[in-house]
């Protein structure tokens, strides 16, 4: 800490609350309005050594800030005006200025913040950012029209302390990846070619024991079915293949191995993008045999269903339901091959691939030239140099001595495919840049930031020509091209990425599951509509172009009937989702959406402390410090089992280590507690205690249950959509948002308010700002 603690904000604050009259509502003269605000701290500023007036890790110095010059100190003034901003500042028990005296204060800070940012921005410099695993397999199926299942490649990408897998702080490279990167090319080039050496191999793709199969389970099978799986394979060649499929049995215990609910005979229907190509009898007498069914495929991706024909002519979801165990189900389905294969197909990659064919000897190598050209203009994202095409040239010249043309193409690929101008998003300094300032990324720089931001993949080929000719940054263009690349599929990647990972909610699948012996009634297509849930309203969200407070707000979202029947939402039938209306406000916005419900919770029982914390977080932009050591866990001993949550809280927080955080956290969660730990509505706890889910902001604002809670937090929508937009700026630029950021982020958000802050506008915000178009040269 610098010098002296010195704990005068919160008796200053308390001062300027008693001199109305000397505030400065405005900016205009700011070494006048410095000067007020310095009288005011000094007539007020008492040294102070009593911890109580610690505000979370902000200790202000004396001797090191002047009030007068804001500037020189920037780091702290931003945490001052934030805390000015979410009024937590003072700390609790210290006298507090009214409204108007709080945002007076702010805007003078701001102000003079904004100003000097103004005068010598700051865009921060970014570290060398390696594609994530997201951003490759999109890459992939944008470069070459191949889907690839990601996890079959690369390994999961390690979230940063900001929250998101597309930072470059840990984008690193490790040798062992490396290694990764080469086989996956070789698969990847052999893939989206066709290799006829291609030798068989077995993919197994598993179902979930706590998957319920009593119903239909997935839009790609067809009506009429139950249970099953549907399964999008990537088929390397016109061959013979072979579909294994192991039913459903006991994982453990007495009767492991057997199969489960078999014992009458049932129809197991196979098909081939949505034509049968097998229909089994199974049960009955053959209770434990396995089946398999050769066939035929073309080489390409396709979409093998395996389900249970129904046994009744009623419609989906009129039936009433038995449970899954009693109906049996698939338990894998495994595909072999190729065998026998006839050629490498026609697929989608190799038309995208091969955009010329030779005619003979002598125009091999030409054609050559165009088709690499080609994939390394898009893979690279800029122009090819000579000395790429050399480069790759050399590698299809040896791969053609081998095997021919495409053995030559495929291995030239591979070259692209490894290349680090491919794995690594490259910005380079303008030759004549001075040393720490701020410089403009060129117009193919722009155009991969704004790619990878909202489509997490390369650019495509309106927005290269654009940026080749030097037009991507003129500010209509711009506009143009953003509006453009948010009306694209592809910015569900958008969706999906910054959504999954700012609301915590990709956790469902890496956290330890609600435990089955407390929740039976959570199961793994409970999952996974939690999950499609919040895919289907942020991507609505995105595409209507709504207002992001309708985030908080909205009265809608997207059911099937099983999430439906757990949110106690009536008269909807089927798996496929639908835009539903939510008649009870308590469900409205993200605040009663199953899946963060779930990722805040244990897995025997709701948390308070980390839905207080997640709303803190991800809300209000005030995220508590981290927890002190050997801070013990709330005790779980038969005495505290008795007490009501709040009552457990409470005895947590005569611990004075805990008690100034979950002093702000817990009267958050305390708020969600009519939401069990999976997301059901109840009014009382296990044991029939009434629930107490009173509580009050930090700026004092009280409420009781979900609804109000949405409603204060809505009070104070300027925190939540600077939160919000910290959020995505952070996303976009693959860094952590830092003070020097924070004149840009005001400004995204008042050039969006005339808007409502709708989507579209905190975006292009984003793009036109400082730090988004701007790199900081090195210093010496």
């Amino acid at each position: 800490m610098l010098g002296r603690t010195i704990g005068w904000i919160g008796i200053a604050l308390a001062g300027i609350s008693s001199l109305q009259g000397s505030v400065p509502q405005s900016s205009s003269s700011p070494s006048r309005h410095g000067a007020q605000y310095r009288a005011v701290l000094n007539r007020y500023c008492v040294t102070c050594h009593n911890e109580k007036l610690r505000t979370g890790e902000l200790i202000l110095t004396k001797e090191k800030i002047d009030i007068g010059k804001v500037s020189e100190g920037a780091p702290v003034w931003e945490k001052v005006a934030r805390k000015l901003r979410t009024r937590t500042m003072p700390p609790a028990g210290m006298p507090r200025p009214d409204e108007a005296t709080y945002d007076a204060f702010a805007a003078y800070l701001e102000t003079e913040l904004d100003r000097a940012a103004a005068a010598r921005p700051n865009p921060g410099r970014p570290v060398l950012h390696r594609l994530n695993r997201a951003e490759y397999t999109n890459a992939m199926r944008d470069l070459l029209d191949l889907e690839i299942d990601p996890e079959a490649f690369l390994p999961p990408d390690a979230s940063s302390g900001f929250g998101f897998d597309n930072m470059g702080d840990v984008l690193t490279l490790s040798p062992l990846l490396m290694e990764r990167y080469l086989s996956t090319a070789k698969k990847i080039s052999l893939l989206a070619i066709g290799d006829p050496a291609t030798p068989p191999v077995v993919a197994t793709y598993m179902i979930p024991e706590n998957f319920e199969q009593q119903d239909r389970v997935s839009e790609d099978l067809p009506f009429g079915s139950r249970g099953g799986i549907a399964i999008r394979h990537y088929f390397p060649l016109d061959a013979e293949y072979v579909a294994r499929i192991r039913l459903q049995r006991i994982g453990s215990g007495l009767y492991a191995g057997q199969v489960i609910g078999m014992e009458e005979q049932k129809q197991l229907e196979v098909r081939m993008d949505g034509a049968r190509i097998k229909l089994f009898s199974v049960g009955g007498e053959k209770t434990d045999e396995d089946v398999e069914v050769r066939f035929l495929a073309k080489a390409g991706m396709r979409l093998l269903g395996v389900a249970f024909l129904k046994d009744t002519l009623k419609q989906e979801g009129a039936l009433r339901r038995r449970s899954s165990s009693s109906e049996g189900g698939v338990g894998w389905v495994a595909i072999e091959g190729p065998y026998r294969a006839t050629g490498v197909g026609d697929t989608p990659s190799r038309r995208r691939i091969f955009i010329c064919r030779p005619g003979g000897r002598a125009e091999e190598e030409p054609c050559a030239k165009r088709i690499i050209s080609a994939l390394a203009r898009r893979a690279y994202r800029r122009p090819v140099s000579d000395g790429d095409a050399r480069r790759l040239l050399a590698l299809y010249r040896s791969g053609a001595m081998e095997g021919g043309f495409e053995t030559g193409i495929g291995r030239a690929l591979q070259g692209i495919l490894i290349s680090p101008e491919f794995l690594f998003r490259f910005e380079r300094d303008p030759a004549n840049a001075a040393p720490g300032t701020a410089n403009r990324i060129s117009d193919l720089e722009l155009a991969s930031r704004l790619s990878f931001f909202l489509w997490s993949s390369v650019p495509d080929d309106e927005l290269l020509d654009l940026a080749a000719e030097g037009k991507l940054s003129e500010t209509p263009v711009l506009e143009q091209q953003v509006q453009r690349m948010l009306r694209d599929p592809r910015s569900e990647a958008l969706a999906g990425n910054f959504a999954g990972q700012w609301l915590h909610v990709r956790n469902l699948y890496l956290l330890s599951p609600p435990d089955p012996a407390v929740f039976p009634s959570f199961t793994a297509n409970l999952r996974d509509a939690f999950r499609q849930e919040i895919d289907l309203f942020f991507k609505d969200l995105m595409q209507e172009d709504r207002s992001i407070f309708d985030l908080l707000s909205a009265d809608y979202t997207f059911l099937n009937e099983r999430l439906a029947r757990h949110y106690g939402v009536p008269d909807v039938l089927g798996s496929h989702f639908r835009r539903v209306t939510l008649r009870d406000e308590q469900r409205w916005g993200l605040l009663g959406k199953g899946a963060i419900l779930t990722v805040t919770s244990y897995a025997t029982r709701t948390s308070p402390t980390l839905r207080g914390k997640w709303v803190l977080e991800n809300i209000l932009g005030t995220p508590p410090p981290p927890p002190p050591p050997n801070i013990p866990s709330l005790k779980e001993d038969k005495k505290t089992r008795k007490l009501s949550m709040r009552e457990r809280m409470e005895q947590h927080r005569t611990n004075p280590a805990c008690a100034t955080c979950h002093r702000a956290m817990d009267p958050l969660g305390f708020a969600l507690e009519n939401f069990d730990a999976i997301g059901r509505w109840r009014t009382a706890s296990a044991d029939n205690t009434p629930l107490d889910v009173s509580g009050e902001l930090p700026n004092g604002a009280r409420f009781s249950g979900p609804a109000e809670l949405r409603k204060a937090l809505l009070s104070q929508r300027e925190q939540f959509a600077a939160t919000f937009t910290e959020k995505l700026l952070t996303y976009a630029l693959g860094r952590g948002v830092e003070y020097y950021d924070m004149p840009a982020v005001r400004k995204i958000l008042r050039d969006a308010a005339p808007s409502g802050h709708r989507w579209s506008s905190i975006v292009l915000g984003i793009a036109k700002s400082v730090p988004f178009q701007m790199r900081r040269s090195p210093e010496l």
